[in-house]
């Protein structure tokens, strides 16, 4: 039996790709995991790491790095379940990295001490080496928070994510992004036929800005998709100048992670925002962009693994979530497009919101399927380095179906016209809940088994008979 290889079952079978932000898809995650289950599939995660709101804004500011709200999101959600409750361990270990400091400034920091001096109630039931395992990299962050301190700039603890510390302290501590998510995962028992790649493997940030068909420009994720404060009106070419050279003026006196004469947009503190109660934009979003510190277009290259990970992949999905602050900004990354459209990818499929948001929704021009798609295939175009927009007979090499709800507040769907175009849509019902439409699991598990087919069962009894034999 020795001198039998070793299968790698990870490098050969089929993979299931889904493109997502955090907290949204979050809620399908049991329903991806059985269908790459039932279908004998490896899953892999792609997030974006563009996110400059919350918790992760103040850790950029002081740390500089990659947003990493949405990774640890979906690590912390993909920790297999106990239905037994008999593991207290597997439950304590979820609520330790779900967990958020107060958000009192002074009381989150006696209560981030308490946690580094393991005297928090949250350790109460994990086991000491484990908990010896999680303490160092909490460690390394506070001393790095105590070492950076200075009178122009102080750590704000308010609402942090113990999570996001976490990995921070292990991304500062290993020097790899990668390396940080490997060890959350392995701590929290993450199932090994899963992977989370985060879209761009950086230890620097990635801004992304939007351009509005008015011509005007949002910098900075957080005042894209949820701002902490309702969109300033429009000042004179003399007013904006003055204000960008007095906070650039201002934000050079403070000793933080930004390169000085950095965009003051970028170096705020956006710990606080209200994703529910946010005003429409002034005009529809025209692209998505990365920007360096200054504010000027760049291209970066996706993580390696993403483009792997496609190119094994049989199916894409676009999740649930915000378009253009969680989905597109995976797509517009170098030959991303490329790879999704690529003949190995047989379903490539969009799953559409439940409503309308922000993004998506300007009051006098509510988005439709065909923008969605319109939105997903631009962003494909763009990472090949074209211009334009793909035309809409060329849709289908990014999204062959569309998987939608019907009811009050959802986006509408122009099935005809988008058959006419090669694209298969599927309704489903759901219920109401969460300010819009929200779909079932079972209901949503048996549409995409139906779009990708479930695994031949010939393919286990040939696998067991080759072992066997």
């Amino acid at each position: 039996m020795d001198s039998l290889p070793r299968l790698n079952f990870g490098a050969t079978r089929s993979r299931i790709v889904v493109f997502s932000g955090g907290s949204a898809a979050n809620n399908l995650v049991d329903i991806f995991g059985q269908v790459a289950e039932d279908r004998g599939c490896s899953l892999s995660y792609v997030i974006p790491i563009s996110d400059n709101g919350g918790s992760s804004s103040e850790l950029i500011r002081v740390f500089g790095g990659p947003g990493i709200g949405d990774v640890r999101s979906r690590l912390v959600r993909l920790i297999p379940e106990d239905p037994s409750g008999v593991d207290t361990e597997k439950a304590a270990i979820k609520t330790f990295f779900n967990h958020r400091l107060s958000s009192s400034p002074s009381e989150a920091r006696i209560e981030w001490l308490d946690i580094v001096e393991s005297r928090h109630p949250l350790w109460a039931h994990i086991e000491s080496s484990k908990r010896e395992l999680i303490r160092p990299f909490l460690n390394t962050i506070n001393l790095e928070i105590v070492k950076r301190a200075r009178p122009s700039s102080v750590f704000n603890f308010q609402s942090a994510s113990v999570g996001n510390l976490f990995l921070t302290g292990a991304r500062l501590f290993t020097g790899s992004f990668e390396s940080a998510i490997y060890l959350l995962g392995a701590i929290t028992g993450v199932p090994g036929n899963v992977e989370v790649i985060p879209a761009i493997n950086s230890n620097f940030s990635h801004h992304i800005s939007a351009g509005l068909q008015d011509g005007s420009v949002i910098t900075g994720q957080n005042a894209i998709s949820h701002p902490s404060v309702p969109s300033a009106v429009p000042e004179s070419p003399i007013t904006t100048t003055r204000r960008l050279s007095k906070e650039l003026s201002d934000h050079d006196r403070v000793e933080d992670a930004n390169l000085p004469g950095s965009l003051p947009s970028l170096r705020k503190q956006n710990i606080e925002f209200h994703k529910e109660v946010t005003e429409d934009l002034p005009s529809r979003i025209e692209r998505i962009w990365y920007i360096n510190p200054y504010g000027q277009e760049i291209r970066p290259a996706p993580n390696s693994k993403v483009l792997e990970a496609i190119r094994q992949a049989s199916c894409v999905i676009y999740s649930i979530g915000s378009l253009y602050t969680s989905i597109i900004p995976c797509l517009i990354l170098r030959d991303v497009g490329d790879a999704i459209a690529a003949a190995n990818v047989r379903f490539k499929i969009l799953i559409l919101n439940g409503s309308i948001d922000r993004e998506t929704g300007p009051a006098h021009a509510p988005y439709g399927a065909k923008d969605f798609i319109a939105a997903v295939a631009g962003a494909c175009w763009s990472s090949r380095g074209l211009k334009g927009v793909p035309s809409a007979e060329r849709y289908k090499e990014f999204v062959t179906h569309v998987v939608h709800l019907q009811g009050e507040g959802t986006p509408r769907v122009e099935k005809d016209e988008l058959t006419g175009l090669g694209i298969e849509t599927v309704r489903l019902y759901g219920r109401r809940g969460g300010g819009g439409m929200v779909y079932d699991g079972a209901a949503l598990a048996q549409a995409l088994a139906a779009i990708v087919g479930r695994r031949d069962p010939r393919m286990d009894r040939s696998r067991r008979n080759t072992l066997e034999h």
